[in-house]
């Protein structure tokens, strides 16, 4: 409940991103990029956004990550290639773009996994399907 109210309160109006990535951005849990002609690497994560919310979307994804099957596979995974530090943060950008996206529809946590984040979009073929099809 704390973490939901936090992201409320700081993201503010949810129309203003168009999409997660944006998000995910905003609250610094994207790695920072040092490009320089064909060379691209990939840094820590650029931690521009609250620090209170960063460290309770971790906290949250970890208690998720316990309690539902689904993302404790994919969590698993992410620890065997990549490490548990960098899986910790990937799932706590994958709560928060879930929450935007649950925000931003006016959606509970079931009809998220029903539908998706972009159900009902056009040229998206893993929405819902029309009924020309």
């Amino acid at each position: 409940m704390l973490t939901a109210l936090a992201f409320v309160l700081i993201l503010g109006d949810a129309e203003r991103f168009p999409c997660g990535k944006q998000v995910a951005s905003y609250l610094g849990l994207v790695p920072l990029e040092d490009s320089s002609g064909n060379r691209r690497r990939l840094g820590h994560i650029t931690k521009q956004g609250s620090s209170i919310l960063r460290f309770l979307l971790v906290e949250a994804a970890q208690v998720t990550v316990r309690s539902l099957p689904e993302w404790r596979s994919k969590y698993f995974h992410l620890v065997l290639r990549r490490g548990r530090k960098i899986a910790k943060v990937a799932m706590a950008r994958r709560l928060a773009v879930q929450l935007f996206w649950m925000m931003r529809k006016e959606w509970d946590y079931e009809q998220l996994k029903m539908f998706g984040s972009h159900a009902g979009q056009p040229g998206n073929r893993h929405g819902v399907p029309s009924n020309t099809e």
